[in-house]
């Protein structure tokens, strides 16, 4: 029961709202590679955004949830475009870096494609691990299985499981269980990329000492 209510505690205030948008709402409201905003809300204090795909990078869905002091991290590429989009205060990252901004730390991961040529390697682009209430985050971006998350420690991870342009239901089950967070959320399936049914499959290939959870 103990591990239950932990598990509950990590999820908190976190929602799946479209194909790889992830909202955490704490005492600070966080979000991923903001989409398909359906109405303006303007109570982000930190965007992430892992690379410049218009499912991943959208102004248009951006001015709807930043406010004045909003903080942006991108990679460089992404932190160009947002800039020559107007947006100010956005923190420019390198994979396998860390950083700490207004009291939230966090690092970089690399984003790439193994193999195929959506996301190379060489653009720089990046997942995050972001430390929100003593927990570890891992959002693993647009990837493939790849050699660094195999010494990547978080509680929570939320993985693409859509497959042709990031890692399929079996890869991301995979990548999982090396990991071995308490938590383990399917993204990127069933709308860009992918079937509607692929968040319950990844959630069969877990190990059983992973809590599987698919956001609706």
């Amino acid at each position: 029961m103990a591990g239950l209510k932990h598990e509950d505690a990590l999820l908190r205030g976190v929602s799946l709202m479209r194909n790889a948008t992830i909202r955490i709402q704490r005492d600070k409201v966080f979000y991923f590679d903001p989409m398909g905003i359906e109405e303006d809300m303007n109570d982000a204090d930190f965007i992430f955004i892992s690379h410049d795909h218009w499912d991943h990078l959208s102004p248009e869905d951006i001015r709807k949830i930043i406010k004045e002091d909003t903080v942006l991290v991108a990679p460089e590429s992404s932190a160009a475009l947002l800039a020559d989009e107007g947006f100010g205060n956005v923190t420019s990252v390198r994979p396998s870096e860390s950083y700490e901004i207004s009291g939230v730390s966090f690092s970089t991961v690399p984003m790439y494609n193994v193999g195929k040529k959506f996301h190379e390697k060489e653009k720089n682009w990046v997942g995050y691990i972001v430390r929100i209430d003593d927990a570890d985050y891992y959002f693993a971006g647009d990837t493939d299985f790849i050699p660094e998350m195999e010494t990547i420690k978080a509680d929570v991870v939320f993985l693409p499981v859509g497959g042709t342009y990031t890692m399929t239901v079996s890869e991301a089950a995979k990548a999982a269980n090396i990991m071995r967070p308490a938590v383990a959320v399917p993204m990127h399936y069933g709308d860009v990329a992918g079937a509607a049914e692929d968040g319950e499959a990844f959630v069969e290939g877990l190990d059983e000492s992973i809590r599987g959870v698919v956001l609706k």
